[in-house]
């Protein structure tokens, strides 16, 4: 309970800190925070005291329980017990005034990286140093790469869709000039003449009749 009530402690200083003092390159670098690192110190310290306090509980115990009565024994026992926890305490108030200089000491002295080093992931920044306009004229490019990406998809889909359309009317009029020839080489076939000049007086014959039907619907009484 004592090292979560220190874990609980140590994660809300750490949210309440700039990203500067959370030294989050020295992090990357180390694998682990000086915050991290102290925590785990001072779980391996609460370890060993709750280790060696009971045996040496025992121990004093039984050396001044000799010759005494059970009675007297289990009262030296009581205070034995009491005296431990009171050690407990200030031994865990001494280590955390530790701990806590010590933590300053890892952070200025120690997990302190200069500012001329880099990481080897990072010395690619170093190399081809980039400022901020640069970067936000990239991303501007990018962002007009992928709207004429988007224009020039979606106008292969409409030439895909005219080109299945034309597709469609080609079919229908090599349709039509089967039939056209089919009826050629009938009406040839029939010995009636020119085609050509046989299909002409046809289609006058059906202009005429189209004249006429139109007058006659004129002429007709409503």
């Amino acid at each position: 309970m004592e090292v979560d009530a220190r874990r609980e402690e140590v994660e809300e200083e750490t949210d309440s800190l700039p990203p500067s003092a959370l030294k989050l390159y020295e992090a990357q670098f180390f694998g682990f925070t000086p915050q991290t690192c102290m925590l785990r110190v001072y779980s391996a310290f609460q370890d060993c005291l709750y280790d060696i306090l009971p045996v040496v509980e025992k121990v004093c115990v039984r050396q001044l329980s000799k010759g005494e009565s059970d009675g007297a024994e289990e009262l030296l026992r009581s205070r034995a017990r009491e005296c431990s926890r009171k050690l407990q305490q200030f031994l865990e108030d001494r280590f955390k005034q530790l701990s806590e200089r010590m933590e300053a000491l890892l952070v200025h002295r120690c997990f302190s990286i200069p500012p001329n080093v880099l990481l080897p992931e990072d010395e690619s920044h170093s190399r081809y140093p980039q400022d901020r306009q640069e970067v936000l004229r990239l991303e501007s490019s990018i962002a007009d790469l992928q709207r004429a990406y988007e224009a020039e998809v979606c106008a292969r889909q409409a030439l895909l869709a005219e080109l299945e359309e034309q597709k469609e009317v080609q079919k229908q009029l090599d349709g039509i000039l089967t039939w056209v020839s089919e009826l050629q080489a009938a009406w040839v076939k029939e010995g009636n003449g020119s085609f050509h000049e046989s299909f002409r007086l046809v289609m006058e014959s059906v202009k005429k009749l189209q004249e006429a039907v139109r007058g006659v619907c004129i002429k007709a009484p409503r």
